[in-house]
């Protein structure tokens, strides 16, 4: 498909400026701080996906110690957790392969705060810069050799403790936007 571009998504959630998400999982509550300045695109999707419940009940399907745990592939909803562990193809697909549908616009060259430090939440994506969409990241240390190509949108508040025991097959409970 030579010339070919696909349309980027845009969100139509309103950020108010302030939104953190309380993101509940199996081995408990992670507040992040989303930085809406930075990463505009990034932050309105992800509140617009939470507030449609698009996270609740998916599993946590990528850990590779002392670098990311990675959620948010629908692939993973209808799957069991020790599945998803295994590295199982589900009745959608392989974890890790899903998405909501769309793409939106890599925000990692325009954002100044753009760190991956140790919990950092970011997106994930493939290698089209613009390919991100619903599968996130927490950075477990400091992983700066990302911060050139992958958006940075959120910081860890509360709950370093919770992403540092999370593992494949873990559950994304729920996740709640919050104003601060």
């Amino acid at each position: 498909m030579f010339g070919f571009k696909k349309e980027l998504y845009t969100p139509e959630y309103q950020l108010v400026g302030d939104e953190c998400a309380v993101i509940e999982t199996s081995k408990g509550t992670i507040k992040v701080k989303f930085d809406g300045e930075g990463a505009p695109i990034h932050v309105a999707n992800f509140c617009e996906l939470s507030t449609m419940g698009f996270y609740d009940g998916l599993k946590f399907h990528r850990y590779v110690p002392g670098f990311v745990i990675q959620g948010g592939d629908p692939n993973t909803r209808d799957m069991s957790g020790a599945d998803v562990a295994a590295g199982l193809e589900g009745p959608d697909g392989m974890p890790g392969t899903g998405g909501p549908g769309y793409c939106i616009k890599g925000e990692f060259a325009t954002n100044p705060r753009n760190s991956h430090v140790d919990g950092a939440l970011a997106m994930a994506r493939s290698m089209d810069p613009d390919s991100a969409g619903s599968q996130f990241y927490f950075c477990l240390g400091a992983q700066h050799n990302l911060d050139s190509g992958y958006t940075v949108f959120g910081t860890t508040v509360e709950g370093l403790d919770v992403i540092s025991q999370l593992r494949a097959g873990d559950e994304i409970v729920h996740v709640e936007i919050v104003q601060e």
